[in-house]
């Protein structure tokens, strides 16, 4: 097994604000850590990404026939794209305790609920919009707020009566949420009929709790990369980059393996034509080539070789893939956050698609085969 060769830390790829730790994504600057806040259409000034680590899959794959693989043409991507998120349920990661005239409580924890807990509905309400439970919080006079708490596969229901803070007068229920996300990263290929498009390689999850989000809507925008910071070794480094463009597509799918959705064709910037996919058979350790884009918008081809294969692999950590292109080196040190779900292209097939980074050694990190990536967009 891959794991048990190389002994490094790794870290995902992906950018975003609420997402797993650790992943390679960029970097928009201005919005504080757990409160996403979004200001204009197209302004990125309220946008901070963070870096991503993904989770172990949840997610079982059902393989796809060999046969269809090989009269599949998909358009190799390359191109950063931007993603905000509403989430089916809010997020619960952390708690507040709120000081109170009679010492420090916590309301929500006293109820029972913990980090990962997803509130589907507030007073017998849908629950969308943290907002909307803050302010329920802040109107209760200090009775109970009751709630549908969805907990792992169970779901339960849970009263929490607000708690009068002493420094400000509000009432608050003692616990962190969010329902939004926000973040860059890389398209991995295109269907070149029906603008299908898939992404990152890994899930969109929490930084503090590791949970995948659950999606209920999203919205695709174009970005710009206009800085990098270099990888080096205990460091991921990152891109960063700004929103261009008003929406140019919908976000479907959040899965442990990718996310999915659409894209007008006239918005997308495939890099070159359609390519064959290659199944996991005829991925193997030699030469490849890595696409993706570390300034403005346009994607470029960088030399780089997989070291090591695991065919077994059902997960999100298929190869390792090492950087031995001078240019991306120079730029970037290798594998950077915003990276995440850069194509991987073996013997003119599509391969599979950046999804870590060694953080110990920069140059190296994991990819995933575009036959799982396949395989979690069959059903939709």
């Amino acid at each position: 097994m891959i794991r048990k060769k190389l002994k490094l830390i790794c870290a995902s790829l992906l950018a975003i604000i609420i997402c797993s730790a650790n992943g390679i994504g960029g970097v928009i600057p201005g919005l504080r850590q757990g409160l996403p806040v979004f200001a204009g259409e197209n302004d990125p000034s309220t946008v901070y990404f963070r870096d991503d680590t993904a989770p172990a899959s949840t997610e079982t794959l059902k393989p796809v026939p060999e046969k269809e693989l090989s009269e599949m043409r998909l358009c190799p991507g390359g191109t950063p794209f931007g993603i905000r998120m509403n989430t089916d349920g809010i997020l619960v990661v952390g708690y507040a305790a709120v000081e109170t005239e009679s010492g420090m409580v916590n309301p929500a924890r006293s109820a029972g609920i913990v980090a990962g807990d997803i509130i589907r509905n507030i007073n017998g309400e849908r629950a969308y919009d943290a907002d909307v439970l803050r302010e329920t919080a802040r109107g209760s006079g200090g009775k109970p707020v009751a709630l549908t708490v969805l907990h792992g596969d169970k779901t339960s229901e849970v009263t929490v009566t607000p708690a009068l803070s002493a420094s400000d007068g509000e009432y608050r229920l003692g616990m962190w949420v969010k329902s939004r996300a926000a973040g860059i990263g890389t398209v991995t290929f295109r269907e070149p009929e029906s603008g299908r498009f898939a992404g990152l390689g890994h899930g969109i999850c929490d930084t503090e709790t590791g949970i995948r989000l659950p999606l209920a809507s999203g919205e695709v925008f174009n970005v710009r990369i206009d800085g990098v910071r270099k990888g080096e070794s205990g460091t991921p480094g990152e891109l960063r980059g700004y929103f261009t463009s008003g929406k140019v597509g919908a976000l479907l799918e959040n899965t442990d393996f990718g996310v999915y959705g659409v894209m007008r064709q006239q918005d997308s910037t495939d890099s070159g034509s359609a390519l064959p996919v290659a199944p996991r058979s005829d991925v193997t350790e030699g030469d490849a080539t890595v696409i993706c884009t570390v300034s403005g918008e346009v994607p470029e081809s960088y030399s780089a070789k997989i070291i090591a294969v695991d065919r077994a692999g059902n997960d999100t950590k298929n190869f390792v893939i090492e950087v031995t292109d001078p240019r991306l080196l120079e730029i970037t040190g290798g594998i950077v956050q915003g990276m995440s779900g850069s194509p991987v292209i073996q013997n003119g097939k599509l391969a599979g698609a950046l999804t870590h980074v060694l953080v110990n050694d920069p140059t190296k990190g994991y990819g995933i085969f575009i036959e799982n990536m396949i395989a979690a967009m069959r059903d939709f």
